[in-house]
């Protein structure tokens, strides 16, 4: 089977590229010459452009190629999809659009997440136009026969990232160095919402178990861990695995959002809300689907990386700052002892 990613490198798409290579899939990642902090897997062909620039480019990158599977891990525009249909509409066997697990319905009216769970979010760009990514396929689908299979991520994480709520997405190891240093940390509302984190690799069974099923044509399918944890308990074991003690600072979301309004998507609209995700039908489809790897054991294996090599533990001087007058702005509005 051959297999185009279009992007393929990054934190998810990985480990999905070493396991279709390990089972013997004939890969090809493209995407810009870029330094990574992992380059793409043995075994894999790569070619060189730039997805969002020059459209003519682009075919003439792909023109001498045919592939059954095209994964595109970088759309987030409805103007994404569209170039996308431009590309390989009757051209591939199987088109897997990348959504997210954000665009499901915020306020969230039940705690359990099935793949009807409506998709609505009013507090977040970025799954609104997932999800308006999402109609357009859905369309060509039901217009043209396009075959298209959606897949929703939630917070998924590997080796390069430990995806706590309030951390540095480009500096990961800023949140693990104040956790270190029992230094002070954000956590929203109480700490006691519901979360799921999710394994890369685990993900990977799932996604790659999709490939070349026509089953899956015109369907959505989440792919989570079943194990739900507090953000209490995802923060505590992280500290647990430096043996320190956490140093919580519990502050609303709201009033976070009020600070930054980059808050307001991905708390709100998000990482605030209790969710448990009802992995039934990924099963149906990949019966070998099964989340082997524990917040506690990926955790531990992400800060082991981490601590290996000091080039890994940059540190992002701006958010440890402005984390510093969140938490000293929040303290000062405390009633004062009588």
């Amino acid at each position: 089977m051959k297999i185009l990613f279009i992007g393929g490198t990054g934190l998810i798409s990985t480990a999905c590229s070493e396991l279709a290579v390990q089972r013997g899939y004939d890969l090809t990642i493209l995407n810009r010459a870029q330094t990574k902090k992992i380059s793409a897997p043995p075994g894999t062909h790569v070619l060189t452009a730039d997805v969002h620039g020059d459209f003519n480019a682009l075919v003439k990158t792909l023109e001498p190629h045919k592939f059954d599977v095209v994964v595109d891990w970088i759309a987030f525009t409805p103007e994404d999809i569209e170039r996308d249909l431009q590309l390989f509409k009757g051209k591939v066997k199987q088109f897997v659009f990348i959504s997210s697990a954000s665009a499901y319905q915020k306020p969230v009216q039940n705690y359990l997440i099935t793949e009807e769970t409506p998709l609505e979010n009013p507090f977040w760009q970025y799954s609104r136009d997932k999800i308006a990514c999402e109609n357009l396929l859905m369309i060509a689908y039901r217009k043209d026969g396009f075959p298209v299979t959606i897949i929703r991520p939630s917070l998924t994480y590997g080796l390069t990232q430990v995806p706590l709520c309030t951390g540095s997405w480009l500096h990961p190891y800023t949140i693990l160095d104040r956790i270190k240093k029992e230094k002070k940390v954000i956590i929203p509302g109480d700490g006691m919402s519901l979360w799921v984190c999710t394994w890369n690799a685990d993900f990977a069974v799932g996604l790659v178990g999709l490939f070349g099923n026509s089953r899956a044509y015109g369907e959505a399918f989440h792919i989570t861990s079943d194990e739900v944890l507090t953000w209490n308990q995802l923060y505590e074991q992280t500290a647990e695995t430096y043996g320190k003690k956490l140093n919580p600072v519990y502050i609303p979301s709201d009033w976070l959002a009020a600070w930054d309004n980059e808050y307001t998507g991905s708390l709100i609209g998000d990482k605030a809300n209790s969710v448990v995700f009802d992995n039934s039908k990924i099963k149906r489809f990949v019966p070998e689907f099964n989340c082997t790897v524990t917040w506690t054991e990926g955790v531990k294996r992400a800060v082991d990386w981490f601590e290996a090599d000091s080039s890994r533990q940059t540190i992002d001087e701006q958010a440890n700052q402005e984390w510093d007058e969140i938490i000293m702005a929040y303290e000062r509005s405390f009633p004062k002892e009588k």
